[in-house]
């Protein structure tokens, strides 16, 4: 117990996911009688630790291990009351994270009255690896079987099981875009926030396939679930950060399919069963109109992947031509939109800012157009306060906003400096402990023709019409 609030940490919701239940959807716990420990998290998904400097950055998971399917709960009130739930799935690109990351720490979400629930799934192959037998999106039945939990248990914790909002960040947001889409998901939460991430990152089956051959052929082993359970699990990680980083300096198409644009080596997979089409065309059809969504990005998300490496400063004028072409639109057109919008920009920082715009911008309205069509509540939200980090040049880059978020700045490690706004965190945690509790974070519905964008920090604050217009209209009809 601190200042009121308890914390209740690596409780099991699923057995161990390895020995004979590896490669398999989520099997219930072994049940226990006696008084359990829940004052330390539980171990978390097996992976390998993110290079330098994003590990420095972000910091690390928690000690990994097979028992690794729980959840931590804090919550101001266990067995006295019916209060608003919050279940966060985390980041990671579907290789790294876990809820167990000092800034995702619950308490001051139960500080001011919302139980707080964190979550691990599987991630890499042991989630999502098609294996032509069973199910392939392990990692999202594992994100169902936590919220089944949550449905069947937070109650005991002083959550009301019928007012739950599902946050998450990045790779936890295209998650949580994969649920809406998902029928499975019915009935299990009412509310969805989705930050840096939306609707547009999944993959085919044939893509699936080629990646799991790949794996294979990486480890020598035959495409089969007994192949690879004999496989180390330090070697079995360690082979997908190998052909991680192939991707990445080789993304042809041509070889890798979706996942030479999509970025991510393992995601939700198009497989008939749990994904029928990409989560933003099912949310186009109808899917999630019931919800309140909340959905948004930072300003600047891709300089979180070009500063801190040093890339963003030889990136030469024809490779953001090439950039825009690829993309789909007409490449000096669009060079010279980004250019007015920006002034002064280098093309490191124009080919940042139009990356920015395909991986999350754009597929975050792409979200709210959907819902606002549908009739449903739809708000947006654009982060623009600027780490000071790296002289200043990191920006309001991906992931700045989860220490404020969670009011955690005291947690949030190096991007945030040492004077990060207090007086910003209690406006943007208020935001979100305001949706969970009522589904309005206190700023109008998204809708086609204003197009009201919350803006926290950096110029021009509160809520701003169609901001970013030239830009956005650039992609109309191609992302």
């Amino acid at each position: 117990m601190w200042d009121g609030v308890a914390s209740f940490k690596g409780i099991p919701f699923a057995a161990p996911p390895f020995g004979a239940n590896r490669f398999k959807p989520p099997q219930p716990p072994q049940p226990w009688r006696e008084v359990r420990r829940a004052n330390a998290y539980g171990w978390v998904s097996p992976q390998s630790p993110y290079p330098e400097p994003f590990r420095h950055m972000l910091g690390d998971a928690g000690a990994t291990g097979e028992d690794c399917l729980n959840v931590n709960v804090w919550t101001p009130a266990p067995r006295n009351g019916r209060r608003p739930v919050m279940v966060w799935i985390h980041g990671g690109a579907f290789l790294r994270g876990s809820g167990a990351i000092p800034v995702y720490d619950g308490t001051r979400f139960a500080r001011d009255g919302v139980v707080c629930v964190t979550i691990n799934y599987r991630l890499g192959a042991d989630g999502f690896l098609w294996l032509g037998e069973g199910a392939v999106n392990r990692g999202l039945l594992d994100q169902l079987a936590a919220l089944r939990w949550v449905q069947a248990n937070i109650e005991a914790f002083g959550g009301d099981p019928a007012s739950i909002t599902v946050f998450g960040e990045s790779a936890g947001a295209f998650s949580v875009a994969s649920l809406i889409a998902s029928e499975q998901s019915s009935g299990l939460f009412q509310r969805a926030i989705l930050q840096s991430g939306a609707g547009h990152h999944v993959i085919s089956a044939a893509t699936a396939q080629l990646i799991s051959a790949m794996l294979c052929e990486r480890l020598g082993v035959p495409q089969t679930a007994d192949a690879l359970a004999a496989v180390p699990i330090e070697r079995f990680t360690q082979a997908q950060s190998e052909l991680d980083v192939e991707r990445a300096m080789q993304p042809d198409p041509r070889r890798w399919g979706e996942v030479a644009t999509n970025g991510m080596l393992f995601e939700p997979v198009i497989d008939g069963d749990l994904l029928r089409e990409r989560p933003v065309d099912a949310m186009v059809k109808g899917a999630g109109a019931r919800l309140q969504v909340m959905v948004g990005t930072t300003s600047e998300e891709w300089r979180f992947f070009t500063v801190p490496t040093g890339v963003i400063d030889h990136i030469t004028e024809e490779r953001v031509l090439g950039l825009a072409q690829r993309q789909g639109l007409d490449p000096a057109n669009a060079v010279a939109t980004y250019r007015e919008a920006s002034q002064g920009a280098t093309a490191g920082d124009l080919y940042t800012a139009i990356i920015t715009d395909s991986f999350f911008r754009v597929p975050a309205i792409r979200v709210a157009e959907a819902h606002a069509r549908n009739r449903a509540q739809a708000y947006v939200y654009e982060f623009a306060w600027r780490s000071p980090m790296f002289d200043g040049r990191l920006g309001a880059c991906h992931a700045l906003e989860l220490g404020f978020v969670f009011d955690n700045l005291d947690r949030a490690g190096p991007m945030l400096g040492d004077d990060a706004s207090q007086s910003l965190a209690d406006e943007v945690h208020r935001t979100w402990v305001e949706f969970a509790t009522s589904g309005n974070p206190g700023w109008r519905c998204y809708d086609l023709s204003r197009r009201p964008v919350k803006r926290f920090g950096g110029e021009g604050g509160s809520v701003v019409d169609d901001p970013g217009a030239s830009t956005r209209q650039l992609w109309e009809g191609i992302r």
